[in-house]
């Protein structure tokens, strides 16, 4: 199994001159789950390189097991300073894409064109896509082959509005995910804030915060046994 993660180069919090980037938990939870189901990773965004770690997620109430383990393994801290660029990638070359969120991501990659186009080609090719906390944000100009916005239609989660009140940064975000995904036709449910809460709609894995990451990786690895078994019937 070959996976690629899908990391934020944004590191500014609109104007309020407080940094920003990608939330530890969000990565370092389903970075291990994909290695322990013995996937090959790959670690990609936009402009390579070492992308912005959001210094929130590394506080000590925000630290977990994964975060505490992703910190200390020289393999990983290596692979993540040397991300490869983001348009360098296919997804002719992985079987899954998985997005972790953090704030940077409604910043850059909603709007990046480079990304909106590998996630229409991992569904196009029927390979599951799979974001999760802010990172279902990216899906509002990823659009379906007939041209209709991805998520119309379609069961999904994402950052609650009451979870992005209860840090603070409603007025501060360019918008709100779960307004976003409703905006887009999207149907929108949630679990209680900060809970772990995942929806999966076909080839679609959304989950709703940080604590959903390791079940939303869980969720993407057994998407891809599916199709292989399925692969391996036919």
């Amino acid at each position: 199994m070959k996976v690629l993660m899908v990391l934020t180069s944004h590191d500014t919090l609109g104007d309020t001159g407080r940094k920003t980037g990608f939330w530890l938990e969000e990565l370092a939870a389903p970075y291990y789950a994909f290695r322990e189901a013995g996937a090959e990773i790959t670690l990609a965004s936009p402009l390579g390189g070492q992308p912005p770690l959001d210094p929130k997620s590394n506080e000590p109430a925000n630290q977990t097991d994964a975060t505490r383990r992703f910190e200390v393994d020289a393999n990983a801290m290596a692979q993540l300073a040397s991300t490869v660029k983001l348009a360098s990638v296919s997804q002719d070359q992985f079987d899954a894409v998985f997005y972790p969120g953090g704030h940077g991501p409604l910043w850059d990659l909603a709007e990046d064109e480079t990304s909106i186009a590998l996630i229409e080609n991992f569904l196009a090719a029927r390979k599951p896509v799979a974001f999760v906390c802010h990172a279902p944000g990216v899906l509002r100009h990823v659009k379906t082959a007939e041209g209709r916005p991805l998520v119309q239609g379609k069961k999904v989660t994402g950052f609650a509005n009451s979870e992005e009140d209860g840090v603070g940064l409603t007025d501060i975000v360019p918008f709100l995910v779960e307004d976003e995904l409703k905006a887009k036709g999207g149907i929108y449910s949630r679990g209680p804030d900060w809970g772990s809460y995942v929806i999966q709609d076909g080839l679609l894995i959304t989950g709703q915060n940080p604590g959903s990451s390791p079940a939303t990786a869980r969720a993407l690895i057994d998407a891809v046994k599916v199709i292989d078994a399925v692969k391996s019937d036919a």
